[in-house]
């Protein structure tokens, strides 16, 4: 059966994270999880470290210096798969902005219907997002079509992060040379993936918006989103991609 790893990085999430992980182990679909925390204050860290006693062997934990940005974790979560023998490596958010139930319908359009990356979009059939103020989801669909337009992607959801990767896509893209760490990264990984002739697909999700700890985001992300957009279509343009 092919190996399965939802990567989840953390920082002061210890109000979702046991609930998540428990959720997870739940699915009827068998997936490890492994925990990137950067050295959360919360001590998020320290609660992994005791549910993994619980959960011997498939729950696994990464403890960074310190927070270093989204997609660093990520990265850093990718190359600990990458060491091993995992098929399909999923990202998901600790927050339960992403629906763990969603996990199984990621994976199946990848394992039965043959993409290379599928993503959990919250645009593709309308706006499907819950709990966000007017203003931030106006933002994020047009960051969302901006992308689209510069890029030429076939990608509603430019910016999602509820994700599933082959193990293939990640092995074929140097991860050594992804720049960005905010929202950045998550358009820089889609746009390396399709240019590299790899298959994306999108399937619905619906997005709901924390309810318990503090949301990460910032205008210095979302200003890194906006700019970084032009220089990864310039890179492109030039054969650096």
């Amino acid at each position: 059966m092919p190996q399965k790893l939802v990567i989840i990085p953390t920082f002061n999430e210890i109000e979702n994270i046991e609930k998540l992980i428990r959720n997870i182990f739940s699915q009827p679909v068998e997936f490890e999880i492994l925990v990137v925390d950067d050295s959360s204050p919360d001590r998020t860290w320290e609660l992994v470290q005791k549910l993994q006693e619980e959960f011997v062997d498939k729950l696994h934990l990464e403890i960074r210096a310190a927070k270093s940005g989204l997609g660093k974790a990520y990265l850093h979560g990718f190359k600990w798969a990458l060491e091993r023998t995992y098929d399909y490596i999923f990202e998901m958010d600790a927050d339960f902005s992403h629906n763990p139930n969603d996990l199984i319908r990621l994976y199946n359009s990848c394992l039965k219907n043959d993409y290379d990356v599928t993503i959990g979009s919250r645009y593709i059939t309308g706006v499907n997002v819950i709990n966000w103020p007017m203003k931030r989801v106006l933002l994020s669909w047009l960051a969302s079509k901006y992308v689209k337009a510069i890029t030429r992607m076939p990608v509603e959801d430019t910016t999602a992060g509820f994700i599933c990767y082959k193990r293939q896509v990640l092995e074929s893209i140097d991860l050594n040379k992804i720049k960005f760490v905010g929202y950045a990264f998550q358009i820089e990984m889609k746009f390396k993936a399709f240019k590299k002739g790899f298959r994306l697909k999108e399937i619905p999700v619906i997005f709901t918006d924390r309810t318990k700890g503090k949301s990460k985001m910032s205008s210095g992300i979302i200003k890194e989103a906006v700019f970084g957009v032009v220089t990864l279509k310039l890179k492109s343009l030039f054969g650096k991609i």
